[in-house]
Formats: C-alpha cells, sequence, structure tokens
C-alpha cells in the first residue's frame, strides 16, 4: 500500500483536468496526531469490546468489525465541516464514532436497548443520527450508494455547499446501482465522495478473483469521474485526499472516487474464520502498518511521553467499558415500539 500512489485525469471540454495526489501525506501537527490517536482508539477498543460482548452472547444477529480500517473514516472526518453528512454500509460503528455519535448509545443499539440510536430496533447494521448527519448503516449491499447520491442532490438542490460522503466497500464495487449513482452524479455535478473502503477481500473473495478491473480509482472513467488511488492505512494521507476531494466538490465540479487501499484484521463479520488467508498476512500487515501504531510512534519520536499515550488509551477504554456497562443493563424496548417509527 503506497501513499496517495496515482491520480486519474478528467477529461473536460477544454482539455484535460487533473485532480493530482500528493507523492507523500503532509504531517501532522501534534495537535492532530493526538486526536487522530485519540479517535482512531476510540474504535479500536469499542470494536474490540463489541467483540467481546458477541461471543458473550449479548449482541444477536450480525456483527462487522471495522478493526484495521479506522484511519479512513478518522482522515476523512477530519476534512469535513458542519453539515457535511456521511452514509455507509453495515461496517458502521467506526463511521459513527467518528461522526460524534456517542459510545453508549451505539453500543447499547447492538444489544437492542432502549438507549440505542435506534431504539434497539437497528441492531448493529441500521443506525442513525441527523444530528450527527449520519445517514446509515445500510444492510444491503451497495444501497448507500444510491442514498448517498441522493443526499448530494439534495444539497444541489437547496443551494447549499455541503458534501455527501457516501462509503461502500470492494465488493459493493460491482454492484449495479453504483454505476447507475455514478452516472447521475456527473450529469448533474453532485457534491457526492465516493469513498471505496478496498480491504482486499470484500465478504471473502480476493478481489484479484472477483474483480475484472483492480485498480478501483478508475471505476469512474467511463463517466469522467476523477479518482485516487490512497494508502488508507495513513491518516495523514486519507485526510489530504479528502481535502482535495472535498474542495473538488465544494467548487461545483460534480463527484469524485477515493479508493483507500485498507485491511480488516478480523473476518468479514463475527461468523466468518476468514480461513481464505494466512495468519502469516494478517500479522505480516498489523505489524507494518497499523494505522494506529503509526501515528503512536511519530508521537514518541516527536518527544511525547509514553505516560501520555497511556493516558489516552486510558480514558478511551474508560468510556468504552461504561458504554458496555449500560448496553447490558439498559432496558429493553417496550412491545409498544414494534408499531412506532412504521412507514404506513
Amino acid at each position: 500500500m503506497a501513499a496517495a500512489k496515482k491520480s486519474v485525469t478528467k477529461e473536460t471540454g477544454h482539455g484535460q483536468e487533473k485532480a493530482s495526489g500528493a507523492d507523500s501525506p503532509p504531517e501532522f501537527t501534534r495537535e492532530q496526531e493526538l486526536r487522530a490517536l485519540r479517535d482512531m482508539l476510540l474504535i479500536r477498543r469499542f470494536e474490540e469490546k463489541a467483540g467481546q460482548l458477541y461471543g458473550m452472547g449479548a449482541i444477536g444477529g450480525f456483527c462487522h468489525l471495522y478493526i484495521g480500517q479506522e484511519a479512513i473514516v478518522v482522515g476523512m472526518q477530519m476534512a469535513l465541516k458542519q453539515g457535511d453528512q456521511v452514509i455507509t454500509g453495515y461496517r458502521d460503528h467506526g463511521h459513527m464514532l467518528a461522526c460524534g455519535m456517542e459510545a453508549k448509545g451505539v453500543m447499547a443499539e447492538l444489544t437492542g436497548r432502549r438507549g440505542g440510536y435506534s431504539k434497539g430496533k437497528g441492531g448493529s447494521m441500521h443506525m442513525f443520527s441527523k444530528e450527527k448527519n449520519f445517514f446509515g448503516g445500510h444492510g444491503i449491499v451497495g444501497a448507500q450508494v444510491s442514498l448517498g447520491t441522493g443526499l448530494a442532490f439534495a444539497n444541489r438542490y437547496r443551494g447549499n455547499d455541503f458534501v455527501s460522503l457516501a462509503y461502500f466497500g470492494d465488493g459493493a464495487s460491482n454492484q449495479g446501482q453504483v454505476y447507475e449513482s455514478f452516472n447521475m452524479a456527473e450529469l448533474w455535478k453532485l457534491p457526492v465522495v465516493y469513498i471505496i473502503e478496498n480491504n482486499r477481500y470484500a465478504m471473502g473473495t480476493s478481489v484479484s478473483r472477483s474483480s475484472a478491473q483492480t485498480d478501483f480509482s478508475r471505476r469512474g472513467i467511463s463517466f469522467n469521474i476523477p479518482g485516487e488511488q490512497i494508502d488508507g492505512m495513513d491518516v495523514r494521507a486519507v485526510k489530504a485526499a479528502g481535502d482535495r476531494a472535498v474542495a473538488w466538490c465544494r467548487a461545483g465540479k460534480g463527484p469524485f472516487i477515493l479508493e483507500m487501499q485498507t485491511y480488516r484484521y478480523r473476518g468479514h463479520s463475527m461468523s466468518d474464520p476468514a480461513k481464505y488467508r494466512t495468519r502469516e498476512e494478517v500479522d505480516k500487515v498489523r505489524h507494518d502498518q497499523d494505522p494506529i501504531e503509526q501515528v503512536r510512534n511519530r508521537l514518541l519520536a516527536d518527544k511525547v511521553s509514553e505516560q501520555e499515550l497511556k493516558a489516552i488509551d486510558a480514558e478511551v477504554r474508560e468510556i468504552v467499558n461504561a458504554s458496555a456497562e449500560f448496553a447490558q443493563s439498559d432496558p429493553e424496548p417496550d412491545p409498544s415500539e414494534l408499531y412506532t417509527d412504521v412507514y404506513r
């Protein structure tokens, strides 16, 4: 995974306009590094705890963990402003936390309690927060791409300068509605950034066996949409790419595609033993490219003490442990809730 690898040029009526990526990401300030570390640690520790609760039977249904991919959503959030919207698929807990949704509300939804963001009725894959401009969590593969395009259409229609981020994976990239959305977004110059979180294996098949075009940043070429291939394990590269893509959209130039090359450490879901890859492969990525360790090492080199970093981790663990306690003690929804929030 090379940093900010390459860009795809865009044909225009005045020649070729290039949306270029940086060869190496700009350095973060110490404050940015500390923020990135804290936000990524919150996601990592939350997902580890969610995995534990799932193993204990406290979480039912499906549960897809984001461990290993934290730099993507944390870096992209650093490029947004208040009012921008986020929508994603079912590997969504990290996106919620990065958007500012409370850990206890997310965890309580996982355990089906009334204090959850969907009142205990949505579970892992279906949570929303209008206040935080998070529009789901969607269980249908690729469905969020069309919905995210719709959010961008609403922004264009209202004449604001907000940008919609639509996250989806390498597997969803082959869905037909994705390309219908690309066509519409470019035709109407909609302000949407399509973020392809390429973790290499979709539900369990290597991209080399499932995709004829494995450079996902090029998926918009036939629609004249520019794209970049980014090291999704480096939060600095993600943030820099996010800045470029969001600026492109705010300038009225239409959609942009970012392929984030990343890696999930766990299986597709908690029920996936991930036998389609070796333990050595996973360990190598953890050792060489872990997004949290990259930031931690840079902070140590910047003379931030080990004690300060441990204090951040301790604070995050306290938040996550409190969320787990709340999620197991909060009452379940009243049966009457079955009849609320139903479209008739």
